[in-house]
C-alpha cells in the first residue's frame, strides 16, 4: 500500500515523527505522564510506549540483554515493575489526545493487543522481535488499524513474509529500518534500506533510529521518510537501558523543526529560471557593470586599461568586459561612469 501512514501530504506535514518512552519512565506512572508533557511540547506527532505483561511474555527464566537495574533481580522481576493497569493506560492515552498526541504503544504478547484495544490506540507498532509473532500480527490485523513494522532483527525472507500477510489484510504499512544497537554508530544506521523497502514493498518507509543524535532523521526527511521514531530521555542522567540511545527533550525539538523545514523545501522544488527573474532587482545591487576606469575622451579606443567592473548591474554586465575591447567611444565619459551601448560607435 503507497502513501503515507497517518499524516495527508496535503497538509503539508507528510511525515510522523514518534517521541518513543519505552521504558524511560521506570515504571513510574508519574514520569510516563511527565513524558507525554514533554513530547508534546518538542512538537512531535505521537507518543508511544511499550506494553509488558510479565506473567504474558516472559518466564523467570528471561535472560538480561545487558544487566542494569540494581533494583530487580531477574529480568522478569524488571518487566513486572514495568506494568500498569488498564486504567492507567486509558489515562496515558487520554493525556496524550489532551495534548494533540497520538497515542501508540508496542505489545508483547496478546494479553497486551487486548489491553490496547480497549484503551484504543491510534495504530499499531510491532517491535523488531515480533515480527514472527503470527498470532500478535493477526489479532492487530483484526482491528483495521495502520501498522507500523520494525526491522531491525529481521532478514529479507522474514520481512517478506511479514510484509505479504499484513498486505493481504489491506491495512496501511509503514515498514521502518532499524538497527538493534543501542546507540547505533553511523555506519550502521543503513539510510539505503529506506529506497530499498519502497521499491521492493510499495509501503510507506521510515526510520526508527537509536543513534542518538538528529542527523539521520534529518538525513532520512530528505528522503522522504513518512515515519520517524526516536527514543527520548528527559535527562542524559535519568536511569535506564535506553538513555545512550535516545534524544534529549530538546533535541526533539530540534529533529522536529529541522523534519518541518525539509518538508516545506521538498514541497517546493525550485525553477531557477523564474528564480532568475524574481530577483531581478537583487540582481541590479549585487552584480557588476563596465565602467570607466578614468576620464575618456570622445573618440578613445578602448583597451584593458580603460575599463573596470563596478557594481551595480544595470549596465554592461562585466562579464562582457572582453568585448569592449577596441571599440571606439561616441562621446566623452567620466570615471566610473557606468557605460552603454549608446556610449560606443557601432560596430
Amino acid at each position: 500500500m503507497t502513501g503515507t501512514w497517518l499524516h495527508d501530504p496535503a497538509v503539508g506535514r507528510p511525515c510522523t515523527i514518534i517521541g518513543e518512552v519505552a521504558q524511560a519512565h521506570d515504571g513510574s506512572l508519574g514520569i510516563a505522564h511527565a513524558f507525554i508533557d514533554a513530547i508534546a511540547r518538542a512538537g512531535a506527532d505521537a507518543v508511544k510506549f511499550q506494553t509488558h505483561i510479565a506473567a504474558a511474555e516472559s518466564t523467570p527464566a528471561e535472560p538480561w540483554r545487558k544487566r542494569f537495574s540494581p533494583q530487580d533481580e531477574t529480568r522478569y522481576d524488571y518487566w513486572k515493575r514495568m506494568e500498569f493497569t488498564e486504567s492507567q493506560w486509558a489515562g496515558l492515552r487520554e493525556h496524550a489526545h489532551q495534548k494533540g498526541l497520538l497515542f501508540l504503544s508496542s505489545p508483547f504478547s496478546l494479553e497486551a493487543v487486548a489491553l490496547l484495544d480497549r484503551v484504543g490506540v491510534a495504530g499499531w507498532k510491532v517491535a523488531s522481535g515480533e515480527i514472527g509473532s503470527v498470532e500478535m500480527l493477526d489479532a492487530m490485523l483484526r482491528t483495521r488499524l495502520p501498522m507500523i513494522l520494525s526491522t531491525g532483527m529481521s532478514d529479507i525472507p522474514e520481512i517478506d513474509d511479514a510484509v505479504a500477510h499484513i498486505t493481504r489484510a489491506g491495512v496501511p504499512l509503514a515498514l521502518l529500518q532499524c538497527a538493534s544497537m543501542y546507540p547505533c554508530p553511523p555506519e550502521a544506521v543503513g539510510l539505503n534500506v529506506l529506497s530499498t523497502y519502497r521499491d521492493r514493498y510499495g509501503c510507506a518507509v521510515g526510520l526508527s533510529d537509536h543513534s542518538a543524535t538528529i542527523f539521520p532523521g534529518l538525513a532520512a526527511a530528505t528522503l522522504g521518510a513518512e515515519v520517524i521514531e526516536v527514543h527520548v530521555t528527559l535527562s542524559r542522567d535519568m536511569f535506564g537501558p535506553d538513555v545512550p540511545a535516545s534524544l534529549t527533550v530538546g533535541e526533539l525539538e530540534q529533529l522536529v523543526e529541522g523534519v518541518r523545514f525539509i518538508e516545506r523545501m521538498r514541497a517546493n522544488p525550485v525553477e531557477k529560471s523564474a528564480v532568475a527573474a524574481e530577483l531581478q532587482p537583487l540582481r541590479h545591487i549585487f552584480m557588476k557593470s563596465v565602467v570607466a576606469a578614468d576620464e575618456l575622451p570622445e573618440g578613445t579606443v578602448l583597451m584593458r586599461e580603460h575599463l573596470a567592473a563596478k557594481k551595480p548591474g544595470t549596465g554592461i554586465p562585466a562579464g562582457e568586459l572582453p568585448r569592449l575591447i577596441g571599440r571606439r567611444l561616441r562621446r566623452r565619459v567620466v570615471r566610473d561612469q557606468i557605460l552603454s551601448e549608446d556610449d560606443l560607435q557601432p560596430l
